[in-house]
C-alpha cells in the first residue's frame, strides 16, 4: 500500500486535494493530511490528520502534495506542486507569480496551454524538477457524470467572490453597490471571501449587508463547486477563480479586470455593474463561445481523470527520474526559516 501526504496552508486546499484523495483511495492506497496553523480545519470524519512532525516522519509518505507555494524539505517523499489556481496575470507584470520557482518541488503538475509551455522551458533551464501536464485536480469534480442536478433556485443568484490583493480587489469599491442592488433587484446573493481577504472592517461591512438583506448570504469560505452550483452568474475582479466558474458555462462580470477579454463582461465604473449583471443573466451566445475557448486554453483535460494523471506522474518520476536529475537549490535561508517556525532541527 502506498502512502501519500497532503500539506495544507490555507482552506482553499481542501477542494483541490479531495479529488486526488478519491483517486488514491480508489487505487487501494492511503492518504493523510497535515494542516498548518494558518489552515482552517475542515476535515471530514473519515479523513486522517497527522498532528505532529514526528507523526509525518513515521508515516513516511512516498509523495507530498500541496496547493501552496512551499512545503517542508525534510518531509519524506517526492514534493509535488498542484497549484491553487490558474495563471491569470492578475497584475500587469510580464510573468505571473504562478511561475515563480522557490526551489521546493520535484514535480509541477501543469494544467494546459496557459501553463505547460512556460514551465517546460523553466524545467529545461533549471533541470531540478520535472513537468507533467495532468490538468488541475480540483476540476475533476466538475466533470463527474454522477453529479446530481443543481439545486433549484427561486430567483437569479449571484456569487460575489473578490480576490484579496487590495490593489486589484473590488471588495472595497463594490460594497455600497452590492448593498444597493440587494435592496433594489429581485436577485439573491452569495458572498464569499478568499482566505487572505481578512480586513476586519471590510468583513464587518459585508456581514452588515447580509444582516440587513434576507437575500444576501455572506460566508468567509467558498466551497468551490458546491458554492458555484448554487448560483447563475459571478461578480468578480481579477481572481483566478474566474476560470473555474467559466468552466461551468456560467458568465462572469468583472470590475476593472487587469486582462479583460471577450470571455468576460468587464466594467470600469461601479454604476455599470447592474446592467452588466443583467446582460450576464441573458447569456449572449457570443459570450458563451468566448468563455469556452478561454477555459480550454487554461484546462486541457475535461475527462475527470486529472488526479489519476497526477498519481501516474509521481510513479513515473520515482521510477525514471528520482535521484537522476539535478539537486534542488540549497535554499538555506528559507529552510532555516521554516525549521525555526516549527522548532525542528533534527534532519
Amino acid at each position: 500500500m502506498k502512502r501519500y501526504l497532503f500539506f495544507c496552508t490555507l482552506s482553499y486546499s481542501f477542494p483541490i486535494l479531495r479529488p486526488l484523495q478519491t483517486e488514491i483511495r480508489r487505487r487501494g492506497d492511503e492518504v493523510a493530511w497535515f494542516l498548518e496553523d494558518s489552515c482552517q480545519n475542515l476535515l471530514y470524519e473519515d479523513e486522517r490528520q497527522l498532528m505532529t512532525i514526528e507523526e509525518v516522519m513515521e508515516y513516511s509518505p512516498i509523495a507530498v502534495f500541496t496547493a501552496g507555494n512551499y512545503v517542508y524539505d525534510f518531509f519524506p517523499g517526492v514534493k509535488v506542486g498542484v497549484f491553487h489556481g490558474y495563471p491569470m496575470r492578475k497584475r500587469i507584470e510580464k510573468i505571473d507569480d504562478h511561475f515563480t520557482l522557490r526551489g521546493w518541488f520535484d514535480i509541477y503538475c501543469t494544467q494546459g496551454e496557459s501553463s505547460t509551455p512556460y514551465f517546460t522551458m523553466l524545467a529545461e533551464k533549471h533541470r531540478y524538477f520535472k513537468i507533467y501536464e495532468t490538468g488541475w485536480t480540483k476540476v475533476d469534480s466538475f466533470f463527474d457524470p454522477t453529479l446530481p442536478p443543481e439545486p433549484a433556485r427561486q430567483r437569479p443568484t449571484i456569487l460575489y467572490a473578490p480576490t484579496f490583493t487590495r490593489s486589484i480587489s473590488s471588495a472595497w469599491a463594490l460594497a455600497d453597490t452590492i448593498d444597493q442592488l440587494a435592496d433594489k433587484k429581485p436577485w439573491d446573493w452569495i458572498i464569499t471571501f478568499h482566505p487572505k481577504l481578512d480586513d476586519p472592517a471590510l468583513v464587518q461591512r459585508y456581514e452588515d449587508i447580509a444582516a440587513h438583506h434576507p437575500n444576501v448570504e455572506f460566508s468567509k469560505l467558498n466551497k468551490g463547486l458546491e458554492t458555484f452550483r448554487r448560483t447563475d452568474v459571478m461578480l468578480c475582479d481579477s481572481s483566478s477563480i474566474i476560470v473555474e466558474y467559466l468552466m461551468l458555462d456560467k458568465p462572469v462580470v468583472t470590475y476593472r479586470n487587469t486582462h479583460p477579454g471577450p470571455f468576460l463582461i468587464d466594467v470600469q465604473e461601479v454604476g455599470d455593474v447592474e446592467k452588466a449583471l443583467e446582460k450576464a443573466f441573458s447569456r449572449p451566445p457570443e459570450l458563451l463561445r468566448a468563455m469556452h475557448e478561454y477555459t480550454a486554453f487554461h484546462e486541457a483535460h475535461r475527462d475527470g481523470k486529472n488526479s489519476a494523471r497526477v498519481l501516474d506522474a509521481v510513479n513515473d518520476f520515482i521510477e525514471n527520474w528520482q535521484g537522476k536529475i539535478r539537486k534542488k537549490p540549497v535554499n538555506l535561508f528559507r529552510k532555516l526559516k521554516l525549521r525555526w517556525k516549527l522548532k525542528y532541527f533534527h534532519r
